[in-house]
């Protein structure tokens, strides 16, 4: 359901408002709105709603290309919906407020988006890892190799190690948990560095490609949002 608040500034009637810390914290502001003043407020009070949210949205939005492939640039990882992701943000930052992160770590590009609000909910810094070393970066980085299915070859992830120090303790964040080489690969990064990795999360897991049984040895909690069963004949069909 949408509904019309005036989040800041003067409504229709002269007076100022403002949404309460609670309203704020249950609410997901889309600056759509033509009326001044005042934006679109998506609510999501339980965790079943957002999961379902992103579930419709891949099943209107995304595309079943075949060999296990799933096109979400529509809304996750080209073109990107702030609200949405937004709203996953916080449901990621709900579920890791208690393992003591210290950091997000993601790759990029897809996984900067929801880990760069997981961040924002959780009030911590976003690390991704670079696929390509920029001129100022240091001689001396971290560096890892994973190959990616999407892209059919293998890719580099490299951080700096200014930004990822031991003593860190990391949440990844990213798109697809898939079949977990980035994210393995984003684990072997942090450990490099000394850090500790303290939970994973991805938006959408593909449990037919055996990426959380991958994953299984970093022992810590692993979340996914929208979980897909089976891709088979143009299907995308969810667990229960």
């Amino acid at each position: 359901m949408m509904e019309y608040f005036p989040r800041s500034g003067k409504n229709t009637d002269g007076e100022i408002h403002c949404l309460s810390d609670a309203a704020v914290e249950k609410s997901y502001a889309i600056r759509r709105s033509n009326i001044p003043g005042v934006c679109a407020i998506l609510r999501f009070g339980e965790t079943e709603e957002i999961m379902e949210l992103l579930q419709q949205r891949i099943l209107k939005n995304g595309r079943n290309l075949g060999d296990g492939i799933l096109k979400v640039d529509g809304f996750i990882n080209h073109q990107v919906d702030p609200a949405l992701m937004d709203a996953c943000g916080s449901e990621f930052a709900r579920r890791f407020q208690k393992v003591g992160a210290t950091k997000v770590l993601t790759a990029e590009i897809s996984g900067i988006a929801p880990a760069l609000l997981t961040a924002l909910h959780l009030n911590l810094p976003i690390v991704y890892a670079r696929k390509t070393k920029p001129i100022t970066m240091p001689d001396q980085v971290f560096l890892t190799l994973a190959p990616s299915h999407t892209k059919g070859h293998t890719i580099e992830l490299i951080v700096s190690p200014e930004f990822l120090v031991e003593g860190d303790k990391v949440v990844i964040i990213d798109d697809f948990l898939a079949t977990g080489q980035t994210i393995l690969g984003l684990v072997r990064l942090a450990q490099a560095a000394g850090a500790k990795v303290v939970g994973i999360g991805a938006l959408i897991e593909k449990t037919f490609d055996g990426g959380r049984e991958l994953l299984k040895s970093v022992e810590v909690p692993i979340e996914a949002l929208a979980v897909i069963t089976d891709m088979q004949d143009g299907k995308i069909i969810f667990a229960p």
